[in-house]
């Protein structure tokens, strides 16, 4: 879990790293890209399990004219060998390996608290799958 720096959007919530997507870029290899950037951990470390749309799409907001709507949440779901070392940048002020049911003591990012019940549910799933 990311521990989002005060200047971000929504400063001091908890949330997954993450980040737009490039033009070029599909939801998993922008997680990719973003987890390297924001954590330190590369894609040989990481095996993608799934990636699914879990919040939105949303409609433009007149504040933000450079953000057009119709964006959404892809939430990518990758798992690991072992428990591994990260590298914060300027982004966090702290990342932290959270077991799934410590999650919802943390004071969540708004949208990540939304879609969390589902994305724990199929977290879940994925990593009995991935146990057999």
């Amino acid at each position: 879990m990311q521990h989002r720096a005060e200047w971000t959007s929504f400063p001091l919530t908890w949330g997954v790293p993450g980040g737009a997507c490039d033009s070029h870029e599909t939801p998993e290899a922008t997680a990719l890209r973003e987890t390297a950037e924001e954590t330190g951990l590369r894609e040989h470390q990481l095996r993608i399990l799934d990636a699914q749309v879990t919040t939105g799409p949303y409609a433009a907001d007149p504040n933000r004219p450079e953000l057009a709507g119709g964006w959404q949440y892809h939430t990518v779901y990758a798992l690991a060998d072992e428990e591994l070392q990260t590298f914060p940048n300027e982004e966090s002020l702290e990342l932290r390996w959270v077991p799934l049911a410590d999650v919802d003591s943390l004071d969540l990012l708004p949208a990540f608290a939304q879609s969390w019940p589902g994305v724990r549910a199929h977290a879940e799933k994925l990593l009995g799958e991935a146990r057999r």
